[in-house]
């Protein structure tokens, strides 16, 4: 089974993780069972399961890209202003 990065995995809700945690478990022992073709159909549930956190965790990169855009413009102006006032 993959699993899903660390990061993806703090975002996911409380029942989001059980189930995530489950399904995993699930996975691993078909896997060990050689049913490769059922371990697959899990991973694929594993897939669409942590798609709302992958999101969660995009949507904080775009934010912490634009709170950083804002400081480099807000840093500017003041050199800016500092430079005129000589």
């Amino acid at each position: 089974m993959r699993h899903c990065s660390v990061q993806v995995r703090g975002l996911l809700t409380r029942d989001e993780l059980d189930r995530y945690n489950a399904l995993i478990e699930v996975g691993s022992f078909l896997e060990s069972q050689s049913r490769y073709d059922l371990a697959y159909t899990v991973q694929q549930e594993i897939d669409r399961l942590i798609q709302p956190a992958i999101e969660r965790l995009k949507d904080k990169g775009r934010a912490r890209d634009k709170a950083t855009q804002e400081y480099l413009e807000a840093k500017k102006q003041s050199a800016e202003d500092s430079t005129e006032e000589e």
